[in-house]
């Protein structure tokens, strides 16, 4: 056996999971038939056996499903994947039935199938560490947990009470988990696992219910009760509506996952588990799985291994950050740095705008000390770290300086100049533009190897995106230094070469300048705002607009037109910029923050959308088809994310898609704006992007060398 290793000895019968060749155990097809042989080796050696130990020589206990498997699976696989989570399931059930105590020893973490191994263990024993994870992550990866997860975890913990770890993935640690009931007893370190192993084998000699789970015991009855019982049957009326409410019927798993849970409460235990396994079949074999399986799996580890990092540069932490700007995204900025630790200065033109930027944390972090989440004392080490000033000598020794300061080119150069000289030996500057190009702006600095684009989204403390900009001149340790400085943030960096808007705005700028486009063809604002949020978008273009404001959209505009006439060029406006214009400078509607743009904002109400927008744009007789309104919005963003792809501004599949769910909300049901193509195949997007060209012009456009570009970069499992 390849996977794992049988041992009897004493009548202890030891199972311990070994993975040759790989870090961690996983539930691939070799581990699949190991098992199946390990339980048949049980049965042969059952008059031997006084109980059963499951143990792993890996650093964790279990890592779970063999997902790259899943990648390479059709809709034609669906016999298959039954056939083989039923063989799975089989094994497990040998082993436990056996009539013998059988404990799980967890030295590590334990998700998803990796948990549903712990399951089999009628005692779990952890490790007390409290970086351990147990738990079902499968719907976060477009799946449901199949391996006996569902059944036994409602079976323990009851429908209600087990519905936050199946439909919501919350994961717990080994003390939560003590408490649920799932783990029976914690130890200090790995060495002593063994020993209360034998000792709980020892104790329960003799004692027929240490051989059998909760749910198979004569007098077993539900907590909380079964869907017959009233009181639960109330509440599962209106589960499916409030979870459609959430998943908006783009997400298959959350909705099998309640499915397999309420089915398997009405019937008996092996009937429950043969419903989780038709259900599990179904989304392995489907493309919403594959999608989130690519992008948050494979592209996320991605990311966070550093594949976009230079490899040469030594890993980095900076000890003092200057922030120049106390705005929103200064501030912002600040709170991320202090919160891990960082020390900060946060300088503007006054102290008291300084100050203000300061207070921001402390509002943000009196919440939690409100609620009792966070202890005084931390707060107060915490905000001592944020050092406000209007004076740059303030700024001397910091390893980096950030300018948020407005987007204009001038101010930026200016503060630039006037901060760079108080960096420390070695130290780098970084501005955090939205749209200017880096390479521009570095013309300011002393030192372009040394500067360096790092893009936050607002507001900082919740958005986890960072874009790191390469300017023509940018250094490899720079950039290196830029994501491990994002990554000591806890933030997700991308890596994206110098254009203007770089990746992220400029894709954005088209989703919500197509929503323009639409309203100027007569399209009805509520029908647009819709089928944005229908096919999976976290709001409307118009509503985007408004809060990023319509303004700033025509300060871009405006500087775009600029900076090409200087280069001997025109910048022809899209409809959709003509008409935010319109919007701004005719009709003096720049957005939310000034009062009110495509939305009016009553004081203490919901806001409506304004209704001279009826009047001034809908068009009667104008007829719209609600597909290609979805399909505009989705694929004018995937279009020009593989024209990124194409010029070199991405230089990677896993930067596109991160960068485009994480960044401007493109749908996760979708794995982000290049699975999308992917998912679908290049040549069938290619088909429809014509279809759509012919209609809506040129921003459809896929040119043979994007197309290309797009089979090149495809990723292969």
């Amino acid at each position: 056996m390849k996977t794992l290793r049988y041992e009897l000895a004493d009548g202890i019968a030891t199972i311990t999971f070994d993975e040759q060749g790989s870090p961690v155990n996983t539930m691939c097809l070799q581990w699949q038939a190991d098992l199946a042989q390990a339980a048949a080796q049980v049965v042969q050696d059952k008059a031997q056996i006084r109980g059963i130990v499951l143990a792993s020589a890996k650093s964790t206990f279990f890592a779970g499903a063999d997902l790259k498997g899943v990648m390479r699976s059709q809709a034609s696989d669906g016999p298959r994947v039954f056939a083989d989570i039923e063989g799975i399931k089989k094994a497990f059930r040998t082993i436990e039935t056996q009539g013998v105590p059988v404990v799980s020893c967890l030295n590590g973490s334990a998700l998803g199938g990796g948990w549903e191994v712990a399951l089999i263990g009628h005692h779990r024993i952890a490790t007390a560490n409290p970086k351990t994870q147990f738990g079902l992550p499968e719907v976060t990866l477009g799946l449901i947990p199949g391996g006996g997860g569902i059944t036994k975890m409602t079976r323990q913990l009851g429908l209600l009470a087990a519905q936050p770890y199946v439909l919501e993935s919350q994961l717990f640690g080994p003390e939560e988990a003590q408490k649920l009931g799932l783990v029976h007893e914690l130890v200090a370190s790995d060495d002593q696992l063994r020993p209360r192993a034998l000792a709980h084998i020892a104790a329960s000699q003799g004692q027929p219910e240490a051989a059998q789970h909760l749910w198979d015991r004569k007098d077993y009855k539900m907590p909380g009760g079964t869907p017959s019982n009233p009181k639960i049957a109330g509440m599962l009326s209106v589960a499916p509506a409030v979870l459609k409410q959430k998943t908006r019927g783009l997400y298959p798993a959350p909705e099998a996952a309640l499915a397999a849970m309420v089915e398997g409460a009405m019937v008996d235990f092996d009937t429950a588990m043969r419903i989780e396994s038709r259900y599990l079949a179904g989304l392995m074999t489907s493309q919403v799985a594959r999608n989130m399986i690519n992008t948050f799996f494979f592209n996320m580890n991605s990311i966070k291994g550093g594949q976009s990092r230079p490899k040469a540069a030594p890993r980095y932490k900076p000890q003092k950050v200057g922030i120049l700007g106390a705005g929103m995204m200064g501030s912002g900025i600040a709170y991320a740095q202090a919160s891990r630790g960082i020390a900060t200065v946060l300088k503007d033109v006054s102290i008291e705008a300084a100050e203000k930027g300061k207070a921001y944390s402390h509002q943000l972090t009196q919440k939690r000390v409100d609620k009792g989440r966070m202890a005084a004392d931390k707060q107060a080490a915490m905000l001592s770290l944020i050092q406000p000033t209007a004076s740059a000598a303030d700024l001397k020794g910091c390893d980096l300086i950030i300018e948020a300061v407005f987007e204009n080119r001038e101010l930026k150069a200016r503060v630039t100049q006037e901060a760079e000289p108080m960096l420390a030996e070695g130290g780098f500057f970084a501005s955090n533009t939205s749209t200017l190009p880096i390479s521009g702006l570095a013309t300011a600095s002393a030192k372009p190897e040394k500067f360096v684009g790092i893009h936050f989204f607002s507001p900082v403390d919740k958005m986890k995106l960072v874009e790191i900009i390469r300017g023509a001149q940018t250094d490899d340790e720079t950039i290196a230094r830029a994501y491990d400085y994002v990554q000591a943030l806890g933030k997700l960096p991308i890596v994206v070469n110098d254009s203007r808007g770089f990746y992220t705005s400029r894709t954005f700028g088209t989703f919500v300048m197509e929503g323009a486009a639409m309203l100027g063809e007569g399209i009805p604002a509520p029908v647009i705002e819709n089928l944005a949020m229908q096919v999976g978008m976290p709001v409307g273009p118009l509503a985007v607009l408004d809060e990023t404001a319509l303004s700033l959209s025509v300060h871009v505009l405006d500087q775009t037109r600029e900076d090409l006439a200087k280069e001997g060029k025109t910048h022809t406006a899209t409809p959709g910029e003509l008409l935010v214009e319109r919007m701004v400078k005719e009709l003096k509607r720049p957005g939310r923050a000034a009062g009110g743009g495509f939305y009016d904002y009553p004081a203490g109400q919901k806001k409506v959308l304004w209704p001279e927008l009826k009047t001034r744009f809908e068009k009667s007789g104008v007829s719209y088809s609600q597909q290609d309104i979805q399909d505009r919005l989705l694929y004018r963003q995937a279009v020009e994310t593989a024209r990124c792809l194409q010029e070199g501004v991405l230089t990677s599949v896993h930067d596109g898609n991160i960068g485009s769910i994480f960044g401007i909300g493109f749908p996760a049901w979708t794995g982000g704006a290049l699975q999308f193509i992917y998912g679908q195949g290049v040549d069938a997007f290619a088909k429809r992007c014509a279809e759509l060209s012919a209609k809506y012009g040129a921003g459809f456009v896929l040119t043979a060398e994007v197309i290309d570009s797009l089979k090149r970069h495809q990723p292969v499992y």
